[in-house]
């Protein structure tokens, strides 16, 4: 296991720190960067994550490591891929920023102090590859946890990764029915682990939603089919369908925690602590929550303004998609504007990873001219 790094005590003021000792209310670090994970941890992050493009901007920030670190890989490795090479980087980055977090999973029993590494989002289609790579990233740290797409072939992994006693987080997830679609596979799978003789107090498993980008896409849709939407409520789409969606998990009694994602205001913040709950924040949003001077009340049980959203469900049929329980079937998901957009993008930043690492690896010799 990678050296667990000392996380310093802090002396700082710090409204996250406050939030996370006053109420339920955990949230992550948006990144597995080292410093500001450990920046993070000392104000009360209890989780991190990771995905293609995250590795990416780790690559450059923390490019006085990495860019050496990778063509040391390349040269013990000669017969590597550059898929090979670029997996072995995303996974000892996410051992790093899991050591981080490791004396907080130590301290927490299991229960918190997870990095979450997403599988290679060029698989979300195949449930048996990503439940393959998922046995893997299990196995790179005690503390990993493992994301899978909330759709319908991830949902057939999450269950089957969860009946093996893996740590799973759903993203590209952003709607009440995919929330509840992923909380009853993970339901299935622990009572199959818990069947099977497995020890299932100590799991984590989380269900994310991106909460700014369905607001994203509601504004998106505003534009092109030219609707007059009241100008507050796309900036609610997201915090309603969450906060719709956290209601039912209660009811149900689903043992999968939320996660909110995708933060675009600090609406996306305030309007949910006091739930049982984890916000996954970039670290430019965790400063400037930071700076604020905002002591946040506890919110999550506040209605959204009921005219904003019967505003929503009036003009934007993918918003009552969203925010209705029986909105979507999971054969809906994938195909489900914000998921295609995101799949995409993910999909993406995987290859423009693999780009930079051959850039690191072999250079382009018409760039730099002799």
């Amino acid at each position: 296991m990678v050296a667990t790094p000392r996380v310093p005590a802090v002396s700082v003021d710090s409204a996250l720190l406050r939030m996370t000792q006053r109420t339920p209310t955990q949230y992550w670090n948006d990144s597995c960067a080292v410093a500001e994970l450990t920046h993070a941890v000392a104000r009360g992050a209890t989780g991190a994550t990771s995905n293609p493009s995250i590795v990416l901007e780790v690559l450059k920030k923390e490019s006085g490591h990495w860019l050496p670190r990778v063509r040391e890989m390349a040269a013990a490795n000669p017969t590597w891929s550059e898929a090979d090479l670029t997996w072995a980087v995303v996974e000892e980055m996410a051992a790093r920023g899991a050591a981080v977090l490791y004396p907080v999973f130590e301290r927490n029993g299991g229960r918190n102090g997870r990095l979450s590494l997403q599988l290679n989002p060029s698989n979300h289609r195949d449930p048996v590859r990503m439940l393959e790579q998922a046995r893997h990233f299990a196995t790179l740290a005690p503390n990993m946890q493992v994301k899978f797409p909330n759709t319908a072939p991830g949902l057939v992994a999450i269950e089957e990764a969860t009946a093996l006693g893996i740590n799973i987080n759903a993203t590209v997830s952003f709607s009440v029915p995919q929330a509840i679609a992923a909380g009853e596979a993970v339901e299935r799978g622990l009572s199959r682990f818990a069947a099977a003789g497995g020890d299932v107090d100590g799991m984590s498993p989380v269900i994310t939603l991106m909460i700014g980008r369905l607001d994203d896409w509601v504004k998106l849709l505003v534009e092109r089919d030219d609707i007059a939407l009241h100008p507050d409520a796309a900036n609610w789409a997201g915090i309603a369908a969450f906060k719709r969606a956290y209601a039912i998990f209660r009811e149900r009694g689903y043992r999968a925690r939320l996660l909110a994602a995708a933060y675009r205001h600090r609406l996306h913040w305030t309007e949910l602590v006091g739930g049982d709950v984890s916000l996954t924040m970039p670290f430019a949003w965790q400063t400037r929550f930071d700076a604020s001077g905002i002591d946040a009340d506890r919110r999550i049980d506040e209605p959204v303004d009921p005219d904003l959203v019967s505003d929503l469900l009036a003009r934007v049929p993918d918003f009552r998609r969203a925010y209705e329980p029986d909105g979507m079937t999971p054969a809906e998901f994938e195909s489900f504007g914000p998921s295609a957009r995101t799949l995409r993008a993910f999909i993406k930043s995987y290859h423009d990873l693999q780009a930079a690492i051959r850039d690191v690896y072999l250079p382009d010799p018409d760039a730099n001219p002799a």
